[in-house]
């Protein structure tokens, strides 16, 4: 029968003369499929209260809470939040409400975290990674000129230790990915922290604005960070990576005060990446002051492969090549692949991408795939070797 064919008229019976058996109509009553389907609603709804009633309901120590995600943006919150929660999502659709359950006590930052299943517009859910530690932890920051710097721990924690995300080899070639140029759109920013597996690694543009809030949004959704240090290139001043780049031929302190101002724009980062930079990881003394600065502070170093026969005794992995110098489809696609036979001849690759909307597309497909032909995807820290 049609969904969409005419109802049949529902004739009420009415009220029951004297003269009539009780239980006739009582069994009348009860033959008529629209009572007895409401009876049986009824029946349903009965038992799921005396249920609760009996066993208590788990959740109701838990508030729960309907807010608008826009309320959320005009609260104080940090920088970069309103970006995060009010832009348009890609394909034009804007989450404008959502239910939140909130605890009576907030998570701190020692806390154990468990999985969320979270409800997308289309109704379609998923399980959120877990997600990595807020930052700073404790004791490994210290106060500098212009915000906080990342140091090593009393008991020898690094942050590239610490802020790394956990890995465990399974024993199958290791692939990874970096995704960099992120904090300056919000559009671009948001799907590639939602989008794309909490195994690729993030990297940040150190002007953006709320840079410390999309930080610490990539870190609830799994994925660890890098953040971009902006390095001469050899077609200076015609391309300008900006106000703090650092130059090839400035002497070691120049560097050292440049680079320090970079870092202290947020906290969270495992380690640092390049942004350009074809002059400067040529010279000898420009790379020799800023790894000796890097490792005293405990960080990280990845670079797009520009950088891969320089070590500093810090670790290090040099992507193997970047997969969207061409952007199109096919070619995108065709680079993903090559990194899987990378990582297939010599048990792991590392492959480096920006955030333009072609690549984050082809590389969230890909990411839902690539382990079913019998690789690891892993985060770019746990390719890292100390050289």
């Amino acid at each position: 029968m049609s969904m969409f064919s005419k109802k049949k008229l529902v004739t009420v019976p009415a009220a029951p003369s004297p003269g009539i058996n009780a239980q006739e109509m009582f069994a009348k009553a009860i033959a008529n499929p629209y009572v007895g389907a409401g009876g049986a609603a009824f029946l349903f709804m009965s038992a799921a209260l005396i249920l609760v009633t009996l066993m208590g309901d788990p959740k109701a120590g838990t508030p729960v809470v309907r807010i608008s995600l826009a309320k959320v943006a005009a609260m104080a919150a940090p920088p970069g939040w309103r970006e995060a929660l009010t832009a348009d999502h890609p394909g034009g659709t804007t989450l404008s409400t959502d239910i939140f359950r909130l605890s009576e006590n907030p998570l701190g930052p020692g806390a154990a975290f468990g999985q969320a299943v979270i409800t997308v517009p289309g109704g379609q859910a998923f399980h959120a990674a877990d997600p990595l530690p807020p930052a700073p932890i404790a004791g490994l920051t210290a106060q500098g000129s212009g915000g906080l710097l990342p140091i090593i721990g009393s008991g020898g924690k690094t942050p590239a230790e610490a802020y790394a995300r956990p890995f465990a080899s399974n024993g199958r070639p290791k692939v990874g990915l970096v995704i960099g140029g992120l904090g300056l759109n919000a559009t671009a920013t948001r799907q590639a922290i939602e989008n794309l597996p909490p195994e690729i690694t993030l990297s940040f543009v150190p002007y953006s604005d709320g840079l410390q809030g999309w930080i610490d949004l990539a870190r609830q959704n799994g994925h660890e960070v890098l953040l971009e240090a902006p390095m001469e290139p050899v077609d200076y001043p015609d391309n300008d990576p900006g106000p703090y780049t650092l130059m090839a031929q400035a002497q070691g302190q120049e560097t050292v005060k440049k680079l320090e101002w970079l870092l202290s724009r947020a906290t969270g980062y495992f380690g640092v990446t390049n942004y350009l930079g074809s002059r400067f990881v040529g010279s000898d003394s420009a790379m020799t002051a800023f790894t000796g600065a890097l490792r005293g502070r405990g960080l990280a170093f990845i670079d797009d492969g520009s950088a891969s026969r320089r070590g500093g005794g810090l670790p290090r992995a040099s992507a193997d090549r970047i997969v969207d110098d061409q952007l199109s489809v096919e070619a995108i696609d065709q680079q993903l692949l090559s990194l899987e036979a990378g990582a297939l001849q010599h048990g792991q690759a590392l492959g480096s991408g920006f955030a333009y909307p072609v690549t984050l597309t082809q590389v969230a497909q890909w990411a839902q795939s690539v382990e079913s032909r019998g690789y690891q995807l892993a985060p770019a820290s746990a390719l890292t070797t100390r050289r």
